[in-house]
């Protein structure tokens, strides 16, 4: 069973910089999409970036060029790199896996994955 656990979050002033991290349990030997979502209240979750066994990435245009997803398979952990934060970046943030089906690319959708963290806020202020 794949159990994943965020850390990182906070609170910042617009313009700053913060970094979460995932930490993954419970891998088998295949490979998974990793990936960041994030929610707010009343709103639907959305993907903010993917990841694939390859490292490849897919990133929302909201973040493109700010944001920076990135693995360290030998430790398991799943790390976001968020630059010029803005306002509307507030929200909880959580990571996702799901093993990868072959032929399939990881795409930023939350339908797509099965195994989520709790989830760690970021709240980001003008």
């Amino acid at each position: 069973q794949v159990q994943l656990a965020e850390s990182g979050g906070g609170s910042v002033q617009a313009g700053r910089s913060l970094l979460l991290s995932c930490a993954a349990s419970g891998y088998t030997s295949r490979g998974y999409c990793l990936g960041w979502f994030r929610q707010t209240p009343g709103k639907e979750r959305e993907g903010v970036a993917v990841i694939d066994p390859d490292s490849r990435t897919t990133y929302a245009d909201s973040v493109k060029g700010r944001f920076t997803i990135s693995q360290d398979k030998s430790k398991n952990t799943l790390t976001l790199q968020m630059n010029s934060l803005k306002p509307e970046d507030t929200a909880m943030y959580y990571c996702a896996a799901d093993p990868v089906i072959v032929g399939i690319p990881c795409y930023l959708t939350v339908t797509g994955y099965n195994y989520w963290g709790q989830g760690t806020q970021v709240n980001v202020s003008s």
